[in-house]
C-alpha cells in the first residue's frame, strides 16, 4: 500500500520520534507502537489535495493519518506531544529526543493544518457553486462529549500530565454545529428566493386578473351593444320583408347577413377569451397555494435555525465549563507535583541522614 503512496506523494518534512497510541480499552495509558525511534513524515497528495502524516515501522504502517482543520497538536511535556485522529478513533503520541525537535514538529503541524483548512474551504466553495440548491436535514446534535484521557508513562526523562484531547473533541463538535447552521442558512435563503419568485408571479397574475376583469366588463358592454344592434337589424329585415312592395334589395340582404356573421364571430371570440381568463384564474389560485406552502416551509426553517442556535449556545457553555474544569485539574495536578517534589526532597535528606548515622 505504501509504495503506491510514495509514488504519488512526496514527503516535505520528516522527524524521528518514538510513536505511541492510546490504549483503546482504558483511554488512559499509552501503548508503544514502535520499539525504537522511527521516521514520522508529512506528505502531500496533489491529486486528492490531502495532507497526511505517515510513519512506517518495518513492513507495517504505524501512522496513516489524514490531517483535518479540526486537529490540534498539543505539547504535554518538554519532549512529548499528541493529537487525536477521529477517523481512526485513536490518539497518537510522539516522544522526541530534544525539545527543539518537538517545537519544529509542532510548528509544521500548525502550518499543514492551516493549509488543509484553506484546501477544504476552496473545495466547499466549488461544491456550493456547482451543486443544485436543496434542503439539508440537520444532523443529530446529541453526541456525548467524551472525557479526555489521562496519560501515564513512567520514564526517566518525560513526565506526562493530563491529556488535552478534550480541546480536539469540543473543537470538532463546534465546527460540525457551525457547518449545520450554515446549511440551515442556505436552505432558508433557498426558501426565501422561492418565496420571492412566487410573490412576483402572484403580483403579475393579480395585475393580469384585474386587467382581464376590466376587459371583461368592457367586452360585456360591447357585447350588449352588438346584441342590440343585431336585434335592430333583424327587426329592420323583418319589417322590410313584411312590406312586399318595398322589399330590400339583394345587396342590402347580403350586407345585413355579412354584418350578422361578423357579429357572431366576434361574440365567439369574446367567449373564448373569457374561457382563457377563467383558466388563468385557476392558475392564480394554484400559485397562491404554492406560496402558502413556501411560507409554511420558511417558518419551519426559522424554528429549526432557532433550535440550532440554542444548541450552539449550549455547546459553547459546555466548552467553557470543560475548559474551566481542565484548568482547575491542571492547577491541582501542579500543586500535587510540587508537594510530591517537596516530599521527595525531604525523603532524600532523611536518607542521607540515615546513611550518616549508619556510617557512624
Amino acid at each position: 500500500m505504501f509504495p503506491h503512496h510514495r509514488e504519488r506523494e512526496q514527503p516535505f518534512f520528516s522527524a524521528r520520534a518514538h510513536v505511541f497510541q492510546i490504549d483503546p480499552s482504558t483511554k488512559r495509558n499509552w501503548i508503544p507502537a514502535s520499539k525504537h525511534a522511527v521516521t514520522v513524515s508529512f506528505f502531500y497528495d496533489a491529486n486528492r489535495n490531502v495532507y497526511r502524516i505517515i510513519s512506517v515501522g518495518g513492513s507495517k504502517a504505524i501512522i496513516n493519518c489524514s490531517i483535518t482543520p479540526s486537529m490540534t497538536f498539543t505539547k504535554t511535556s518538554q519532549k512529548f506531544g499528541q493529537w487525536a485522529d477521529s477517523r481512526a478513533n485513536t490518539v497518537y503520541g510522539l516522544g522526541f529526543a530534544t525539545e527543539q525537535q518537538l517545537h519544529q514538529f509542532s510548528e509544521k503541524f500548525k502550518e499543514v493544518k492551516d493549509a488543509a483548512r484553506l484546501a477544504r474551504e476552496k473545495s466547499q466553495d466549488k461544491e456550493l457553486a456547482n451543486t443544485a440548491l436543496s434542503i439539508a436535514a440537520p444532523q443529530d446534535l446529541s453526541d456525548e462529549l467524551q472525557s479526555p484521557p489521562v496519560m501515564c508513562i513512567n520514564g526517566p526523562e518525560d513526565k506526562l500530565f493530563r491529556s488535552q484531547s478534550a480541546d480536539i473533541t469540543l473543537s470538532s463538535e463546534k465546527e460540525r454545529i457551525k457547518k449545520m447552521l450554515s446549511e440551515g442558512s442556505i436552505c432558508e435563503m433557498n426558501l426565501e428566493a422561492e418565496l420571492f419568485t412566487l410573490q412576483d408571479s402572484n403580483n403579475k397574475l393579480v395585475a393580469a386578473l384585474h386587467e382581464a376583469n376590466a376587459n371583461v366588463e368592457q367586452w360585456k358592454k360591447q357585447l350588449a351593444a352588438y346584441q342590440e344592434e343585431t336585434e335592430r337589424l333583424r327587426d329592420q329585415v323583418a319589417e322590410l320583408e313584411t312590406h312586399g312592395g318595398h322589399g330590400p334589395s339583394d345587396l342590402l340582404k347580403d350586407e345585413l347577413t355579412q354584418s350578422l356573421e361578423e357579429l357572431e364571430a366576434l361574440l365567439k371570440a369574446k367567449d373564448e377569451e373569457i374561457h382563457i381568463l377563467q383558466s388563468k384564474k385557476l392558475e392564480y389560485h394554484e400559485m397562491e397555494h404554492d406560496r402558502d406552502e413556501a411560507m409554511h416551509r420558511l417558518q419551519e426553517m426559522e424554528m429549526r435555525n432557532s433550535d440550532l442556535e440554542r444548541r450552539v449556545q449550549n455547546s459553547e457553555q459546555n466548552l467553557n465549563s470543560s475548559l474551566e474544569e481542565r484548568d482547575r485539574m491542571d492547577n491541582e495536578i501542579q500543586r500535587a507535583i510540587e508537594i510530591l517534589d517537596i516530599k521527595i526532597f525531604d525523603l532524600n535528606d532523611l536518607r542521607q541522614s540515615l546513611v550518616k548515622l549508619i556510617d557512624k
